[in-house]
């Protein structure tokens, strides 16, 4: 494996523990692609560096678990703004 691919991995994961980030998050701090930074989280990390693996792995296991009440938190304040707007240009 190339050494770069090992560090970015190296790198990612454990950013990912200490921040407790989603792939989303992490891949957009870092510049790459959720399929890559899941692919480098799921199947070069264990490779490399198992006992950050095993990190990364209870945190994706927690992110899935609790992914459907974060996409009901998101709408819920997508609303909220959207019925402010419209009261505030109704009140115009």
């Amino acid at each position: 494996m190339d050494e770069r691919i090992r560090l970015r991995c190296i790198t990612v994961g454990a950013y990912m523990v200490e921040h407790q980030s989603t792939v989303r998050q992490a891949a957009r701090v870092f510049g790459l692609s959720k399929s890559s930074v899941h692919k480098d989280m799921t199947c070069r990390l264990p490779l490399i560096d198992p006992s950050l693996a095993r990190q990364v792995s209870a945190l994706l296991t927690y992110n899935k678990a609790v992914c459907h009440l974060r996409g009901g938190a998101a709408t819920r304040r997508r609303y909220a703004r959207v019925r402010a707007e419209r009261a505030l240009q109704s009140g115009l």
